[in-house]
């Protein structure tokens, strides 16, 4: 499909009410494809301008932009954060943001294309919506930055200007399929139990499954009883309305191969909604909005890893190709011990009920 088709179909997918990544699967391309083929001189929206790295420079240099919406997201989750890019650094390919409000991990060598995006309203009184938009090499979406009404645009297009290259065109393949999971006969349970038992650090835990060859929730089968437990889909929206009524603080980590999310502080407004015949969950917060697809959640599990501190509790939320959608932890620094309140809260979910047996 060249260029001019691929807007012209694209516009169609939009104007029936399709998100950009919708409207982009609809028509057969990824989303960085149709971004991309938005680039240089037309009639459509939006408008996109290639961007050149290196990425760590460029968010380095959104500090004086003042506040920005920061936004992360999965196949069924998206994590909204409204804060200021501080304290932004990488050690080889690895980056982290960990500023007051935008805290972030950044595995920047699947960072593939960046593009400023520009999209005027549909509402002729109100303003363009601008954002920085930033893909694999198979077109999804990593992380996308986006203006609000306090932030510096003077600072914002000078960041722009800084890394706009109009003359690349990116190219993006086909995603492969999923690796396959292991036989759980070819995981050493034992052993993989005897490490678990060992952590210090919750950020052991991925060395941990890549040292032992195991899946993630395949992990959690192996020692389920000992250390995981299954809980019923509806502990995610639980767990939110919970910490909500009592004010508990929590952590919410949302990712994607390319970047992790997180908000650390209370939840106060907890919204289910019906849209379209898309069961929604999400919280409508002043500075963090989540939007979990609750109709998405195949299995639900809660986890304890031990650390220097304690024990450290988590409830894991996956959908049916085994992603996982967010994971929810009581708020802590290192070297603090869990808050009782979170381990309270989680400790009132309900598990997952066995299937009654056939008689």
């Amino acid at each position: 499909m060249n260029a001019a088709t691929l807007r012209e179909q694209f516009s169609a997918a939009r104007s029936s009410g399709k998100r950009a990544k919708d409207a982009a699967e609809a028509i057969g391309v990824s989303e960085g494809e149709a971004v991309a083929a938005h680039a240089g001189q037309h009639d459509h929206a939006p408008k996109a301008v290639p961007l050149r790295g290196p990425w760590i420079e460029l968010l380095q240099g959104l500090e004086p932009c003042g506040p920005l919406m920061a936004l992360t997201r999965n196949q069924s989750t998206v994590h909204e954060k409204t804060g200021i890019y501080q304290n932004v650094s990488a050690s080889g390919h690895v980056g982290l943001a960990l500023g007051e409000d935008i805290d972030l991990r950044l595995f920047l060598s699947r960072w593939h294309a960046g593009f400023a995006v520009t999209e005027l309203a549909a509402n002729p009184g109100n303003r363009a919506t601008a954002s920085l938009q930033f893909f694999d090499a198979h077109g999804r979406a990593v992380h996308k930055i986006y203006t609000r009404e306090a932030t510096d645009l003077t600072a914002w297009q000078a960041v722009i200007d800084r890394h706009a290259e109009p003359s690349l065109s990116y190219l993006f393949t086909a995603a492969p399929p999923p690796a396959a999971v292991p036989a759980d006969a070819q995981v050493d349970a034992q052993a993989l139990a005897t490490d678990w038992a060992a952590m210090q650090d919750t950020h052991e835990f991925f060395g941990l499954l890549n040292r032992h060859g195991a899946e993630r929730q395949q992990s959690f089968r192996l020692v389920e009883g000992r250390f995981t437990r299954r809980m019923a889909a509806h502990a995610v929206r639980d767990v939110l309305m919970e910490a909500a009524l009592d004010g508990t603080p929590i952590m919410c980590f949302v990712g994607n191969p390319g970047c992790i999310q997180i908000h650390s502080g209370p939840v106060r407004r907890i919204e289910p909604m019906d849209i379209r015949g898309t069961q929604w969950l999400n919280v409508l917060d002043p500075g963090f909005n989540l939007h979990l697809r609750e109709d998405s959640i195949a299995s639900v599990w809660r986890v304890e890893k031990p650390t220097a501190d304690g024990v450290v509790t988590s409830l894991e939320a996956f959908d049916g190709e085994g992603e996982l959608m967010a994971m929810f932890f009581g708020s802590r620094k290192p070297g603090q011990p869990e808050q009782q309140a979170w381990r309270d809260i989680v400790d009132r979910l309900a598990p997952l009920q066995a299937a009654p047996a056939a008689l």
